[in-house]
């Protein structure tokens, strides 16, 4: 169905370096214009292969767990902004070693790793997460602010003053918001915080700020971020850590109908990708995904399929409604699933010991590089020890 995508592996995430490098010049923009620091959360985009294009343009990435604190070091060249609900006593120094900044999300865990952390011979600045009680996001499992969640300090927990050793505040409870979102969220935040916010060296806003997607108000956004600079000059540094900003609508999913099969009247394509292995925010969230040549079914539409994938879970398919497409599909047609570079390829996982998709980019002389092709058996069984 999609006859340009044919030249290419599948299954297979291929990612635009042009559109990518837009994504960094408008980050760049705000970064510039409100005098902030935005830095890439590997958590939500990983493609480490772009990593010295990133950092032409952003201040550094922040990382969630050693092996992410690694990978920033070795590929793009800078020390991590970390943050991790827990810290492991067998990691720790590492962390140091990999991090020029560490939060911690609870006031015990600094406690417990206080004394090492000082006297670590390497300058790290030291965080603490804090919950403003406050959030819009409309998916519960992503939401950090709701009652009784395990992520950040309440206010009426904290001290009069700032701990010594910590130098800063970090909050977050965005996902996929607008700048009239963290507009709100900073009022819960200074009002709970306020006091403490004066005692800072720097201040991060954390992530799901929607930047680049199209109709984000990013002059609103510049204004928020001023204005917040004005009220407290003794902050140095404010940071925001989008990681789906940076991989927005960056790249696509390549798959393959390998079967059709029909139930009760339904046809289902067959695709030799798994939602529950590839694309598992199709399930949580859950959302559908744009497929390129198809739209949503109407009372007009001829050829309707449901897409499934290909692991033996039965609820393995989109479950958020069928597609409809131009001509009937056949085995062999290419099925492409667009904006799958953020929040896809680092959820992946090896259930049922289903491959991974091949991983490659468009340069922005349109060659294709393949970069990697997985799928080997040594692959699955290195994942289970």
């Amino acid at each position: 169905m999609i006859p340009q995508f044919e030249q290419y592996p599948s299954p297979c995430y291929i990612m635009y370096e042009q559109a990518l490098e837009a994504n960094l010049q408008l980050l760049d923009l705000v970064q510039k214009e409100a005098n902030v620091s935005i830095i890439c959360a590997l958590k939500g985009f990983a493609f480490w292969h772009s990593f010295p294009l990133v950092k032409q343009y952003l201040a550094g990435a922040t990382a969630s767990s050693l092996n992410e604190a690694r990978l920033i070091v070795e590929e793009m060249g800078c020390e991590a902004h970390t943050f991790a609900p827990i810290y492991h006593e067998d990691e720790f120094e590492s962390m140091l070693v990999y991090s020029s900044h560490i939060t911690f999300n609870s006031l015990s865990q600094w406690s417990r790793f206080k004394e090492r952390a000082l006297a670590f011979p390497k300058k790290v600045s030291f965080g603490l997460r804090v919950n403003p009680e406050y959030s819009e996001i409309e998916t519960d499992l992503y939401n950090p602010a709701l009652p009784g969640s395990r992520l950040g300090i309440m206010s009426e927990d904290m001290p009069e003053h700032l701990p010594e050793g910590i130098e800063g505040l970090h909050f977050h409870c965005l996902c996929e918001n607008d700048s009239y979102a963290l507009e709100h969220c900073l009022e819960h935040f200074e009002a709970r915080f306020g006091h403490l916010i004066k005692e800072c060296r720097w201040v991060n806003f954390g992530g799901g700020h929607h930047i680049t997607r199209k109709d984000y108000d990013i002059m609103h956004l510049i204004g928020l971020l001023k204005d917040f600079r004005q009220r407290y000059p003794n902050v140095e540094e404010v940071i925001l850590e989008p990681g789906e900003a940076v991989g927005w609508q960056t790249g696509v999913l390549v798959s393959t109908v390998e079967d059709i099969v029909e139930s009760k009247g339904i046809k289902i394509a067959m695709l030799d990708i798994s939602f529950s292995c590839h694309l598992p925010d199709c399930l949580e969230m859950p959302y559908k995904p744009l497929v390129l040549g198809a739209s949503d079914p109407n009372e007009n539409s001829k050829y309707v399929y449901r897409l499934g994938g290909c692991s033996c879970l039965a609820g393995d398919f989109i479950g958020m409604g069928d597609f409809a497409f131009p001509e009937p599909l056949e085995i062999g047609d290419r099925i492409v699933f667009d904006d799958m570079i953020h929040y896809t390829m680092v959820k992946t996982t090896f259930f049922n010991g289903v491959k991974h998709p091949a991983i490659g980019m468009i340069q922005k002389d349109g060659e294709f590089i393949l970069f990697s092709q997985p799928g080997s058996y040594a692959d699955y069984k290195s994942k289970l020890g």
